[in-house]
C-alpha cells in the first residue's frame, strides 16, 4: 500500500481537471447565445448554402485542393531544419535538398498542366 501513496496527487489532480471541465462546460452551456442572425445564415465562403441536405454529393475539387495544399506546402517544412543545418552538412545533403526540391517543382508543374489547379 505504500506504492499508491505516490499516486495520491495524480488521483487529486485528475480529480480536480474533471471537477473543472464540467464546471467551464456547464458553464458555457448555459450562458451560450444560441439566436442566428443573418451572417450565420449566409453562404459560406465556398458559395454553398450552409443547410442543405447532408448527402448532397460535395465537389471533389475542395479535396483536391487541400491534399495540393498539404502536398506543397507542408513539404516545405523540411526546408527550415535544412537551413538550420546546412553548415555542418557534406555536400551531399545540399543536393539532396536539391533534388527533392527538383522533384516537388515538377509535382507542381504537373499538377498545373493537368489542370488539377483550375477551378472552372
Amino acid at each position: 500500500m505504500f506504492f499508491l501513496k505516490e499516486y495520491y496527487p495524480i488521483l487529486i489532480f485528475l480529480g480536480f481537471s474533471l471537477i473543472l471541465a464540467s464546471i467551464i462546460f456547464g458553464a458555457s452551456y448555459i450562458l451560450a447565445f444560441s439566436e442566428s442572425d443573418n451572417e450565420k445564415l449566409s453562404s459560406y465562403e465556398c458559395g454553398f448554402d450552409p443547410y442543405e441536405d447532408a448527402r448532397n454529393a460535395f465537389d471533389v475539387r475542395f479535396y483536391l485542393v487541400a491534399i495540393l495544399f498539404l502536398l506543397f506546402d507542408i513539404e516545405t517544412v523540411f526546408l527550415f531544419p535544412w537551413a538550420v543545418s546546412l553548415s555542418g552538412l557534406p555536400s551531399i545533403g545540399y543536393w539532396s535538398m536539391m533534388d527533392f526540391l527538383f522533384e516537388l517543382v515538377i509535382g507542381f508543374i504537373y499538377a498545373w498542366q493537368i489542370g488539377s489547379l483550375d477551378w472552372e
